[in-house]
């Protein structure tokens, strides 16, 4: 069997047979000058990966790179079935909902003596015992418990197979974005985020990359961020970042696709649309990547560091900081362990 594209080239095809997402150019301009215009700020650096992730341990200690492979391990599929019933984690005062329940719950069992980040523990666990450490201050549970345990435990295993730590399975791939993400798809099942589309297989790894580039991000809050190919990783492809893309101009979606939304219709993994959208996404952080390196040569004659994982790390919080003002585009909901 053929392999499937890699990421990029995955959007790039997408993008060009998409029948209900569209990359719009004016928007790519647009959010290319936004993102410019941030050029001195810390926002696009890896630090804006602790500011992303405030409840992840002290980025000194190998336990923040075993927190990071859990918390990464069961990213996905945090939204609710209605909006008014959201899970919600209370740690230090604060209470979280989305992505942030898991990290706040994290934090929680780690305050509390559970040996979460430790891979022994994690890999022996019982669907009990994590739904303890994920148990939600309301009526409304995490959802998908069984496949964060199926997921977490199986990820366990793999790291007990190659030294026991996340850092010393990483270490196989010899410091190179590339290679690590190829790895974690190769070893660990879940993290294979693959689809068909228009005959051929393709694949977006949204959790293997996010992965990677959360390693990159605490070993660069270290001092030691100097991992190869870190330009070779796409964007994460989910459902929080094509709607902050939207609502910039840098993606349309059809009137049909709009409507499709706005009824709640679930789109299952693997479908035209859900794909469309995933695919699209990447392609236009790609564009708009291209078009801000192309603004900083011209403007400032300079060589341009950022990434696209570095523009994920920004449009995601923006969506969430923005979410009032972008509550009339719907997400795309799909219940799957890819994102």
């Amino acid at each position: 069997m053929e392999p499937p594209m890699l990421p990029r080239e995955s959007g790039r095809f997408v993008a060009e047979r998409s029948q209900d997402v569209f990359v719009e150019e004016e928007g790519v301009q647009k959010v290319a000058e936004m993102l410019y215009n941030l050029r001195h700020g810390d926002e696009l650096t890896a630090i804006g990966w602790e500011m992303a992730n405030p409840l992840a341990p002290a980025p000194t200690s190998d336990q923040a790179l075993n927190w990071v492979f859990v918390v990464d391990t069961m990213n996905f599929s945090f939204w609710p079935e209605k909006e008014s019933e959201q899970c919600e984690v209370t740690f230090n005062g604060t209470t979280y909902t989305g992505y942030m329940t898991l990290c706040a719950a994290i934090a929680r069992a780690m305050e509390e003596g559970v040996p979460i980040t430790d891979p022994k523990f994690f890999s022996q666990m019982s669907v009990e015992e994590l739904g303890h450490i994920l148990r939600s201050d309301n009526k409304t549970p995490m959802p998908m418990l069984q496949e964060r345990h199926q997921v977490l435990t199986e990820g366990g295993r793999v790291l007990l197979e190659n030294g026991g730590s996340f850092r010393s399975f990483i270490s196989k791939a010899a410091n190179d974005a590339r290679k690590m993400v190829e790895l974690i798809v190769e070893k660990i099942p879940s993290y294979r985020d693959e689809a068909t589309y228009e005959g051929r297989r393709i694949s977006f790894y949204k959790r293997a990359q996010i992965l990677v580039a959360d390693f990159w991000g605490v070993m660069a809050a270290r001092g030691e961020g100097d991992i190869v190919s870190m330009d070779w990783l796409t964007m994460f492809a989910d459902y929080r970042v094509p709607q902050a893309l939207v609502h910039l101009g840098a993606l349309r979606y059809s009137d049909a696709l709009l409507q499709t939304l706005k009824n709640g219709e679930l789109l299952s993994s693997g479908d035209r649309r859900e794909v469309e959208i995933r695919g699209c996404s990447i392609w236009s952080v790609e564009l708009i990547r291209a078009r801000l390196c192309k603004l900083m040569q011209e403007r400032d004659g300079q060589t341009c560091s950022v990434n696209s994982a570095i523009i994920d790390f920004y449009l995601w919080p923006y969506a969430k900081q923005h979410h009032k003002e972008m509550a009339h585009i719907p997400i795309h909901h799909t219940r799957c362990v890819y994102y």
